[in-house]
């Protein structure tokens, strides 16, 4: 008992000590050159115009756990000379298996106060903003406002290692509606190969539930894309981690965590480079955008082909033919709604998007006369199923053409799913 005690008082001097340390370093009173000499690899890599840019710098981490408390450390460590914390979670035990910095003497500290006790023995200089609170959009103004009240002082980045889905889609559509610049940490849980981990637009990754339900959220906003995202494109597998088995909507609804190995993976560098101006070229998360437009095509050229049928095989009516749908519907359509696999065999490639049931009557809509006539087709997002070209082109000519059911073609477990994956297009196609 009395070793604890010593200890414990010990900690405590040394915690006096480096708070002591930090306030005259953040006054001034701390040799320059020192710090240059602590940041000397930082400095040839990025040059001296970089590293002072990454000093001048002030970044806001949204979430001070696994994913955030790296991110933390390791701007700190790089040069970043401002940096708020928002969280208002406590250290636990469970914590300090992934918490970057935190020790058994912190478990009951919040994390916020966690980060700056660690980071000020190591990163005296650096200025923190400590905010022990929930971030939620009615107070995102507030979080997220100049350094020290100062409007012009606007962050440089935000990073968003937030892990409940509600706060962080409203924390992203603030940032995209307000012009801060953000990047988001998506689903570290359970992900174990770092080889795997990408960056790219959030309107492109794959492969990440919480990507996918963050993604439809900012959607139903208005917010399609220019949100940079860090994930992972590891697919789950037997042997491998899981959390726990919720149905999709069930998903949506909470907190998905930081289980497994990953997290310190996901976080800084980005903002580092970004800030510093420094050369990136990340390999694109997937080239999509061509596949969104042959696909679209596709639909169109199918819809011209029903048309056609319907009135009698002339072709004039299909002339000047406009469709609703867009490149950013077929993007939702395969990759959220279809989850981008065929609804009939699960097949993940050379996918197609095709009417599923046979119009009953015309769905030609003309509106106008003569040369100001305006012809379109009455197809929704939820006439629509994701197909392989192959099934398609047998359903376009079975179905659509021919005299066969759904019923003869796919089994009650197909027609199911469909059904379901169309009340979800559904639901979006109200709100678009």
């Amino acid at each position: 008992m009395t070793g604890n005690v010593k200890a414990s008082g010990l900690g405590k001097a040394k915690d006096e000590h480096n708070q002591a340390l930090a306030h005259r370093a953040q006054n001034g009173d701390f040799d320059d050159e020192l710090i240059l000499e602590q940041l000397a690899r930082n400095r040839v890599f990025l040059g001296d115009d970089g590293l002072a840019r990454l000093r001048n710098s002030f970044v806001v981490i949204v979430g001070c756990g696994g994913v955030g408390s790296h991110a933390c450390a390791t701007l700190a460590r790089s040069g970043v000379s401002r940096i708020r914390l928002i969280d208002f979670d406590q250290v636990t035990l469970s914590s300090l298996n992934r918490h970057a910095v935190a020790t058994l003497a912190d478990v009951g500290l919040p994390k916020v106060q966690c980060l700056q006790r660690r980071l000020v023995a190591v990163t005296p200089w650096v200025r923190f903003d400590l905010r022990l609170q929930k971030f939620d959009g009615q107070v995102a103004g507030q979080l997220l406002q100049g350094w020290e009240g100062d409007a012009a002082r606007r962050p440089d980045f935000v990073i968003d290692a937030i892990d409940n889905i509600e706060s962080k889609v409203e924390l992203l559509k603030y940032c995209h509606d307000h012009g801060l610049p953000v990047i988001s940490a998506m689903g570290a849980g359970t992900k174990s190969d770092p080889t795997r981990v990408m960056v790219g637009d959030i309107g492109a990754s794959f492969e990440d539930g919480l990507s996918r339900a963050t993604r439809r959220r900012l959607k139903l906003l208005g917010v399609h894309s220019g949100i940079p995202v860090v994930y992972s494109t590891e697919k789950m597998g037997a042997g491998k981690g899981a959390l726990l088995p919720l149905a999709e909507e069930e998903f949506q609804k909470g907190s998905v965590g930081d289980l497994g190995t990953m997290p310190a993976v996901y976080g800084a560098n980005h903002v580092i480079l970004k800030i510093t101006g420094y050369p990136m070229d990340y390999q694109p998360a997937k080239a999509r955008d061509k596949m969104y437009e042959a696909i679209l095509a596709y639909v169109q050229a199918s819809e011209e082909k029903i048309v056609r049928s319907i009135e009698g095989g002339r072709t004039d009516v299909c002339i000047g033919l406009q469709g609703p749908i867009t490149p950013g519907d077929i993007c939702f359509l395969v990759e959220e709604a279809f989850r981008g696999r065929s609804a009939v065999t699960g097949i993940p490639t050379k996918l197609m998007l095709i009417r599923w049931k046979k119009p009953q009557e015309t769905t030609l809509i003309r509106i106008g006369e003569g040369n100001a006539e305006q012809k379109s087709s009455n197809l929704r997002l939820r006439d629509l199923v994701c197909m392989t070209k192959e099934e398609a082109v047998r359903h376009q000519k079975e179905v659509l053409h021919g005299d066969k059911t759904l019923e003869d073609l796919y089994s009650p477990e197909v027609i199911e799913l469909v059904e379901a994956r169309q009340k979800e297009a559904e639901a979006y196609e109200r709100h678009r």
